[in-house]
């Protein structure tokens, strides 16, 4: 019961999505071809609602909701970082989902997505078998 503010948040986001048609194969597939803006809006406006986010979490000290200071470390560019997001990016395209659609996906009734949820728990579970040995 201590976090169902998360399982509400999540219904919230997945219901966002399906209404939006983002998780839509085809709308993904108008994406990637060039032949829609819808994506690119979408996530144009995603990007710059986590930028204002982030300056106004760091410009106003805010606190997350147990009242802990959120704290944001600036990163370094790293080559790993082309590497799995062309890895993702391929993923998604085989998929039609990214790792937070593949819920609504599942919730909208696409049982098959089930597939696609098992194998990112792996590739998860891989990943942090791998990384200590992998390049940081």
């Amino acid at each position: 019961m201590q976090n169902i503010k998360y399982l509400i948040m999540g219904t919230f986001f997945g219901t966002l999505l399906y209404k939006s048609e983002v998780i839509s194969w085809f709308r993904i597939q108008e994406m990637f071809r060039f032949q829609s803006f819808h994506m690119y809006g979408v996530m144009g406006s995603a990007v710059a609602v986590g930028a204002l986010s982030i300056y106004l979490i760091k410009r106003l000290h805010a606190k997350a909701l147990n009242n802990e200071p959120i704290e944001i470390p600036d990163k370094k560019f790293n080559v790993g970082y082309i590497i799995g997001g062309t890895l993702f990016g391929m993923g998604w395209a085989l998929t039609g989902a990214c790792p937070g659609p593949l819920y609504t996906h599942l919730g909208a009734g696409t049982s098959v997505m089930i597939v696609a949820i098992l194998s990112a728990l792996l590739g998860a579970w891989l990943y942090g078998y791998l990384r200590p040995k992998l390049p940081h």
